[in-house]
């Protein structure tokens, strides 16, 4: 009987995994230990009821591990590991203990997510909440960027908690944002320590806050284990404006700084109450935000670095300049990246053109697939805050919802405020599946 498409696709993928990291795999041969090989294999029979895989693979699967009883790796049935991996019965077991996340390496004690990115866009267009994907999925992770007051990870640890906990899977929610807890300045985004101790207390919720910690930089934590190589879905709610409102790589810095002073007014560094700040004359006001506040990274380090840390990553409540703005780095054509051209309503419908009628034609809650508007980037280029030394990084799917908070979707306070906004147009929510790695 000829190899299915699907059985091809999935050794294609566990090969990739056996082959991202020579440490893990390395790491990996403590797994066949009698010591620990017994509970391996139940978790493999776990990760495997909740994978969304084909079914032909499933079937594979299952009958490779029979009853979930082996004791060693000869237990298993040999030719359907063959079948699977292409790989003897050691290699490959340990190949699909990498595709299924049991491989935690010597850094991070965080299962890392591993799915191929067409099994990720298969689910999701099943679903109308990417965060549905939690239930389903084989490891439970989330990162949330830019997390503010953990408004949205309160709700999304309400809204999946219980059901993961009956069924004896650990949700992992790992918040990452740059407000220091010790800063007068930020005002109502600092989490409240009652909330940060009620989310550390909950059963089956493994819950870490960093804060003072720029996302951009993350390599102290990740050397000390505290983040996973890959989550399951990485999130930011509210992209910062103007971080992410401009891109180096298409506006110049002079450029940059013209057009905040025209649009927010003049700032300057201060010294407020005994720390860095930034002042910024708006009309007769002085407003008082964090030194770094102005600080520009752009659209492209955020999509980067999204795509490298979660399977799935949406951008949730993203004002209108920041789109747009994230828009014109994932089409291809290169005429939606006019250089030295700061997006304004007058140039948006001449460079974006039909898009723009399609899109802002949208009414709230709708969606519709950018690869319908548009050819996808083939990958992102690289700038100063992205690692050159990592292979390009595009997107399988994009798909553009109007508006910022939606039924049954977990989102942030941030998010929920635009309801309130008479004058702001409506946000937009973002859900994106990066091309699978490179190894």
């Amino acid at each position: 009987m000829p190899e299915s498409d699907d059985l091809a696709v999935f050794r294609r993928a566990v090969n990739l995994a056996a082959g991202e990291s020579e440490q893990k795999w390395e790491d990996s041969r403590r797994l066949l230990e009698a010591a620990v090989f017994p509970s391996i294999v139940e978790q493999l029979v776990q990760r495997l009821q909740a994978a969304p895989l084909a079914l032909q693979v499933k079937a594979a699967l299952a009958d490779m591990l029979g009853q979930g009883q082996a004791r060693r790796v000869q237990d298993l049935n040999g030719a359907a590991l063959k079948m699977l991996t292409g790989c003897p019965p050691s290699k490959a077991f340990r190949s699909l203990c990498l595709y299924f996340g049991l491989v935690q390496g010597r850094a991070s004690k965080w299962p890392a997510a591993n799915l191929r990115s067409e099994e990720v866009v298969r689910v999701l267009q099943g679903l109308a909440n990417p965060f549905d994907l939690l239930l389903t999925a084989p490891v439970t992770t989330v990162l949330d960027l830019g997390a503010g007051d953990l408004s949205f990870a309160g709700e999304l640890v309400d809204r999946y908690l219980p059901t993961l906990f009956a069924h004896q899977q650990e949700l992992v929610l790992h918040a990452v944002d740059r407000l220091d807890p010790r800063s007068k300045l930020g005002g109502p985004l600092h989490p409240g320590r009652d909330r940060i101790a009620q989310l550390q207390s909950r059963p089956g919720l493994a819950f870490r806050f960093y804060g003072n910690r720029d996302m951009f930089d993350l390599h102290e934590l990740d050397e000390a284990g505290h983040l996973a190589a890959r989550y399951t879905l990485a999130t930011c709610w509210a992209p910062a404006t103007p971080t992410f409102a401009y891109e180096p790589t298409r506006l110049s810095d002079a450029v940059i700084q013209e057009d905040l002073r025209r649009s927010k007014g003049e700032f300057r560094q201060v010294r407020y109450e005994g720390e860095s700040a930034l002042e910024v004359q708006h009309g007769e006001r002085a407003l008082i935000f964090p030194s770094w506040k102005f600080d520009i990274r752009g659209p492209v380090a955020l999509l980067n670095l999204m795509a490298r840390r979660g399977l799935v990553g949406v951008l949730g409540a993203v004002d209108s300049q920041v789109f747009w703005e994230i828009l014109a780095h994932l089409l291809e054509d290169a005429r939606y990246r006019p250089q030295n051209q700061p997006f304004n309503p007058e140039n948006l419908p001449i460079v974006f053109g039909d898009i723009y009628q399609r899109l802002t034609q949208l009414k709230l809650g709708e969606t519709i697939s950018l690869a319908q508007l548009g050819v996808l980037r083939f990958c992102l280029p690289a700038n100063e805050l992205t690692r050159t030394d990592q292979s390009a990084v595009g997107f399988r799917e994009v798909w553009i919802r109007r508006g910022a908070v939606f039924p049954g979707v977990p989102a942030s306070s941030t998010a929920r405020q635009f309801l309130h906004m008479r004058e702001e147009s409506p946000p937009w929510c973002l859900t994106l599946v990066p091309e699978d790695r490179q190894p």
